[in-house]
């Protein structure tokens, strides 16, 4: 077979070890890496089609992966007025009032990475914006991309005028006379006024896709699980993997919503497997709450406002029982469950599903961000996987608890935020993600928020639970091993072997021994997929 690329000079980094292999050089062969030697060796086995790239020395890792984001859906969401910078309402209010001076007449205003914290103690709604949205239609997404402020303008023109009642936990917030607020809780409730916003054209989504797969790349990205198959998604994947411009490998996972019924569930069955080249349809995600930030979240005791109280599923043995048909049907499964009831059912619900035969589906919770003590030996009890965005914590949070989700919560147990050591240390398999586009996509950001858990703002601020921080290997682990692990691919991705997949990520130095804060800029000088670049730095 004929070798594609041979890179020389390499510092090789074994991310189970955390040790640099003995050999200098790698060569790849039909997606795979053919060759480890030293340079003179592997030099050899190149010929007139092969790339060559000396590496100077730069640091060489198995390919970067992301644990959990959306792509189709973040380059849709992230179009439009970035809010995520904004921590008090009058810098909101500003930026909105810039944003309508260069609308045309009866134009949408679309926002998105709203910050809850930014009200304060204020209620989160369109009131404040009111004189500067006078008229004008728009939809401002709030950071965690479950809620968003529709504006009286675009409440009028979706004709929502009152409180709607839904098959699933969503919500149109009202005041005391039933009038809406303009804060809409979930996807049922958003969708009523988004679905009457003008929609960009398909060619134009799918040319966001591509840029923000690009940059995914650009950053180290060569994968992702990717947690929806919305809308085009697998359409829009697999017409950029036969044109050859996907730049990452994807492993998809549709949602499975509640009200399924039996033949929805056989699609999604049916549906496993299907893909192309360097993307296919792996698992199913589920959620088993919101968010606490909206009080959507399912507790085991209320948050500070008496909310966060019922599971996204009205029924949660419904959901008890469709995790029970994936799993007779070997289907993996991911649920969001961040509160920590909706946690404890998850793992109830696997471990009811297990008592009927096999222990090889490998199923996973996503974000994890209170539990207490007794939920966390349970994860590696039940070979369940945990799927954690530190950066969450990092962003959105303060070490102090005056931000809105501590607040919500109470002291006790803001203190469990986002258990990354204790998971680990309870023998959990752990796999590192951003959720973009909640949280920025590059992966040696959250690599670093793995580690120091401040914010990336302001990273002077105190951490937040800093003895919940992984080490620099863990968090690389999180990465690249873990997240193997945690798509059944240890077999042939995570590591830098003979016979495993050529996705690789090339850094200036070693990200074991550059500190946390310096992290997020360490260059990253190439990035390989399937033993093609799909990233160069200019000069290398």
């Amino acid at each position: 077979m004929r070798t594609s690329l041979v890179l020389l000079s390499a510092r090789l980094l074994d991310p189970v070890t955390g040790a640099f292999l003995p050999e200098t050089a790698l060569a790849a062969a039909g997606g795979r890496i053919a060759a480890l030697g030293d340079d003179r060796a592997i030099r050899a086995l190149a010929d007139s089609g092969t790339t060559v790239i000396d590496l100077k020395g730069a640091v060489v890792t198995p390919g970067l992966v992301d644990g959990h984001l959306h792509p189709v859906s973040g380059a849709e969401l992230t179009h439009g007025l970035d809010l995520s910078g904004c921590t008090e309402v009058d810098q909101v209010r500003t930026a909105l009032a810039a944003e309508v001076r260069r609308l045309a007449p009866g134009q949408w205003l679309h926002g998105w990475g709203l910050d809850p914290n930014a009200f304060g103690d204020r209620p989160v709604e369109t009131a404040p914006f009111d004189a500067v949205l006078d008229g004008v239609p728009a939809l401002l997404l709030l950071f965690d991309a479950h809620s968003m402020l529709a504006s009286r303008r675009a409440l009028e023109l979706a004709g929502v005028d009152g409180p709607r009642t839904f098959e699933q936990a969503s919500e149109v917030v009202c005041d005391a006379d039933g009038r809406p607020t303009g804060l809409l809780l979930e996807d049922a409730a958003c969708e009523l006024v988004e679905r009457v916003a003008p929609q960009p054209t398909r060619e134009e989504r799918r040319a966001r896709l591509a840029a923000a797969l690009r940059a995914m790349a650009a950053a180290g990205l060569t994968g992702g699980h990717a947690m929806d198959a919305n809308g085009d998604s697998l359409a829009f994947y697999a017409e950029l993997d036969e044109a050859g411009e996907l730049p990452l490998r994807l492993r998809v996972a549709p949602w499975c919503q509640p009200g399924a019924d039996a033949e929805a569930v056989r699609a999604l069955i049916g549906q496993q497997g299907t893909g192309g080249r360097l993307w296919r349809t792996d698992g199913v995600k589920l959620f088993m709450d919101g968010t606490i930030d909206n009080g959507t979240a399912w507790l085991e005791r209320p948050d500070c406002h008496g909310e966060s109280t019922h599971a996204f599923w009205p029924d949660p043995e419904d959901y008890t029982r469709i995790i029970g048909e994936l799993h007779r049907a070997g289907v993996p499964t991911a649920t969001h469950a961040i509160g920590d009831a909706a946690v404890r059912h998850v793992l109830d619900s696997v471990e009811k599903a297990q008592a009927g035969g096999g222990r090889g589906v490998r199923h996973r919770v996503e974000h994890i961000e209170t539990v207490p003590d007794d939920t966390l030996r349970r994860f590696a009890e039940l070979g369940v996987v945990a799927s954690m965005q530190p950066t969450h914590c990092c962003d959105f949070t303060r070490a102090d608890h005056t931000d809105n989700w501590s607040r919500r919560l109470g002291e006790e147990r803001a203190s469990r935020a986002w258990r990354c050591r204790d998971l680990r240390d309870a023998g959990a398999a752990v796999v590192l993600g951003s959720d973009w586009p909640i949280a920025p996509y590059p992966p040696l950001g959250v690599m670093a928020g793995a580690r120091h858990r401040r914010p990336s703002r302001d990273l002077t601020q105190p951490p937040h639970g800093p003895d919940q921080a992984l080490t620099a290997l863990e968090a690389l682990q999180g990465m690249t091993v873990g997240a193997a692990h945690a798509a059944g691919e240890e077999h042939e991705a995570g590591r830098i072997a003979v016979g495993h997949r050529a996705d690789l990520t090339v850094l200036a130095d070693d990200p074991l021994t550059t500190t946390a804060t310096d992290l997020p800029g360490l260059p990253v000088l190439l990035t390989v997929l399937d033993g093609t670049p799909t990233h160069r730095a200019p000069g290398l």
